[in-house]
């Protein structure tokens, strides 16, 4: 499973404006006046729009606040935004009664260091720090004149992740007033088309929603808006305050033809790789849980909720042990054992009887996961075909045995080898979260914080639910050796039921016609090997000056003009004029070992008899009927393909009887008709001769 991190950027805006420095109106100008709804304590927040831009998995976000003074004296205006944290802040402007100060990304200790100074200064500051499970927070606060305009921009972006079978966006709003022009929306544009779409918000009812939200989809284009009136933002039908606080979801997923799908952008290409309907890998699964004293109350009951919901999940193919530490280290069963009926009650039993106590020895528990994996890997103990995992859960750090954490990561990469991943689940808050990250990273594996909340149960369950179901392992992705440049992570210890891999890289040749991409896998049952052809022609419709550009790996509709293009991919294209005639272009495909042939386009017009009496050309002067009489059949040179004389255009030609394919009603099988074949390249039945219609090229 691929991990996705923060990059750790504080955004400092250095405008070189101390916030003493704003001019102030008179306020004689303002004047006694009724404030518009919505303003608290002077500001009123007159717009927020969150606008969401996603092509292929790749979501370009801005969001704009727009908000005035209308106090007699200066305000302080704060910008907060909560941001996901795989994503990456690109702009941030402040723009005050129409001058724009642009700010500046700085890595995470230089911007520190000037975040600290401007602050120190009065100067205008903003900076990037956690806020929640899903979340870092972005947040400005500047100093506006009396009867000043503010607008704050931000812009970030980020790769959209494929988690449970769906992409998800995850926005925070939170507007904390009525704003008169609020709006959130999302175009999306995925090549391979939308398969479904949908949004939630945890703040609102489902049917206030639907009636401030509008949702479609159709082919590769999506499309969201959630624009509420100010009344639909009330918390109640008289009150002044918002209810628009909480979470804002859109989700979606693409058609799969294939397992993948390669896109190619000016020499540039992405593979995305997600297959469907594999059977799942056995697992080999140890849970190392802390039973220390830390883990006492709430906490404690909710693993154990957990663990006895997952027991619940697993599947009978796999195996499975506990292993509890405190001060010292305790084990369910001296090896794993298979999840049969019979050892699930048994397991049941064990976690339900589950005690805190004592201090926290990761390292030991760790050591004796690992170990007990590899021996049974060693010892035939588990299937050949099956896969390892350690889970670990703890709420705090090591304080017994071996208690350094550069230490403890080395000793746990020694010891996995780089055989199996290591996930590390880290409750709460009080524990060195940084060195759980590192030492799952190390390994392959990832860590997540779960929160003390609630839902915390839920929180692990989920987890386990993301790593219950692999479907490959040892995944590594192929290109040829000198086709590729500057390519992204291409191997993976696994890949999991619901997710995709994501593969990126330069091509060495912008103008290559094609390449061979090979995912290989080990599979439950065997090993498996996954190849994508990738053509990267195009197609190209002009429209004046204006173009549009697409390949044969698109399936997509333009109508302009009474002139519709349908490609359907690896297909055909289709063109029709209104209702005139429609031509088909067929791309025909032959074996890839094929030594002779090559892939061509086949030309065919379905309403010839649409076509205008001038129509002419090597197929256009055959598109009205004319005369022609076949008679005298008789034996040929091939007792299977009869001969005959036929007169046609005051000619005798000797004909020969055969079948061809007629792929107009058939566009991939094509039908088989019989047929005449006219010798000697058309001549006698072609206007002049068949020279006459060659020409260098298509251009």
């Amino acid at each position: 499973m691929a991990s996705a991190r923060w990059p750790c950027l504080i955004l400092a805006l250095l405008s070189g404006v101390a916030v003493s420095g704003f001019p102030r109106r008179l306020g004689g100008l303002l004047g006694k006046r009724s404030l518009p709804e919505g303003v608290v304590d002077g500001i009123e927040v007159y717009s927020t729009k969150v606008h969401c831009k996603v092509t292929s998995r790749f979501a370009h976000n801005v969001v704009t606040t727009r908000a005035v003074n209308h106090a007699d004296t200066a305000k302080e205006v704060s910008f907060d935004v909560e941001l996901p944290k795989t994503a990456f802040i690109t702009n941030f402007t402040l723009t005050i009664d129409g001058v724009t100060y642009p700010g500046n990304v700085k890595e995470k200790e230089v911007a520190k260091k000037q975040y600290e100074k401007a602050v120190s200064q009065g100067k205008t500051a903003g900076l990037v720090k956690a806020s929640g499970r899903k979340l870092e927070k972005f947040t400005v606060s500047v100093n506006v004149a009396a009867g000043s305009k503010v607008t704050f921009e931000l812009t970030y972006e980020e790769l959209l992740k494929r988690h449970k079978a769906k992409y998800e966006m995850y926005l925070k709003v939170q507007p904390k007033q009525l704003v008169k022009h609020f709006e959130i929306t999302a175009d999306i544009f995925e090549p391979q088309g939308i398969s479904m779409l949908d949004a939630e918000a945890s703040f609102i009812t489902n049917d206030l929603l639907s009636s401030a939200l509008t949702k479609s989809f159709s082919g590769k284009k999506g499309h969201v808006s959630f624009k509420p009136s100010l009344d639909q933002q009330r918390s109640c039908p008289t009150c002044t305050d918002s209810l628009l606080k909480g979470d804002f979801i859109i989700t979606y997923d693409v058609n799969r033809e294939s397992p993948a799908n390669v896109q190619i952008v000016n020499g540039y290409f992405v593979h995305f790789f997600a297959p469907q309907g594999l059977p799942v890998v056995p697992k080999n699964v140890v849970f190392v849980i802390d039973v220390s004293g830390s883990m006492h109350g709430r906490k404690m009951e909710q693993t154990k909720d957990a663990l006895l919901k997952i027991l619940e999940d697993v599947k009978e193919d796999d195996y499975l042990n506990f292993i509890l530490f405190s001060g010292g280290v305790t084990t369910w069963k001296d090896t794993l054992v298979q999840a049969t009926p019979e050892n699930i009650q048994e397991a049941r039993k064990f976690v339900m009887n589950i005690r805190d106590q004592g201090m926290t020895n990761i390292n030991d528990a760790l050591l004796r996961g690992i170990s007990m994996l590899n021996k049974a890997r060693e010892e035939y103990r588990v299937p050949e075909r099956s896969t390892s995992i350690v889970i670990m859960l703890t709420d705090g750090d090591a304080n017994v045995g071996e208690s350094r954490p550069e230490k403890i990561q080395e000793n746990m990469r020694k010891a996995i080898g780089g055989k199996f991943p290591l996930y590390n689940l880290g409750f709460g808050n009080n524990l060195n979260y940084n060195f759980l990250e590192r030492m799952a990273l190390e390994n392959h594996g990832l860590a997540r914080r779960i929160y003390e909340d609630s839902d915390a149960n839920l929180q692990l369950q989920g987890f386990y639910e993301e790593v219950a179901n692999p479907l490959l392992t040892d995944v590594e992705v192929e290109y040829p050796e000198n086709a590729i440049l500057d390519l992204t992570q291409n191997s993976y210890q696994h890949f999991y039921d619901g997710s995709e891999i994501v593969v990126a890289g330069r091509l060495a040749d912008e103008d290559m016609n094609s390449f061979k991409a090979d995912v290989k896998g080990h599979g439950a049952i065997n090993d498996l090997t996954f190849t994508e052809e990738v053509t990267p022609e195009r197609i190209t419709l002009w429209h004046g000056a204006a173009q549009s550009m697409f390949s044969w790996l698109d399936t997509v509709m333009v109508t302009q003009d009474g002139l519709s293009v349908t490609i359907n991919r690896k297909n055909n294209m289709v063109v029709s004029f209104g209702d005139g005639v429609t031509f088909v272009v067929v791309l025909h495909q032959v074996w890839k070992k094929q030594p002779i042939h090559h892939d061509f386009l086949g030309f065919y017009v379905v309403d010839s008899h649409r076509m205008s009496a001038q129509t002419h050309g090597l197929l256009g002067q055959f598109f009205h009927p004319f005369d022609f009489k076949v008679s005298d059949v008789h034996p040929g040179s091939d007792p299977t393909k009869p001969d005959a004389t036929m007169v046609v255009k005051n000619h005798r030609l000797t004909v020969t009887r055969g079948s061809q394919k007629d792929y107009r009603k058939d566009i991939s099988v094509g039908t088989k008709v019989a047929c005449w074949f006219v010798h000697n390249n058309g001549q006698g039945l072609i206007d002049g001769v068949h020279s006459d219609y060659i020409v260098p090229n298509l251009f």
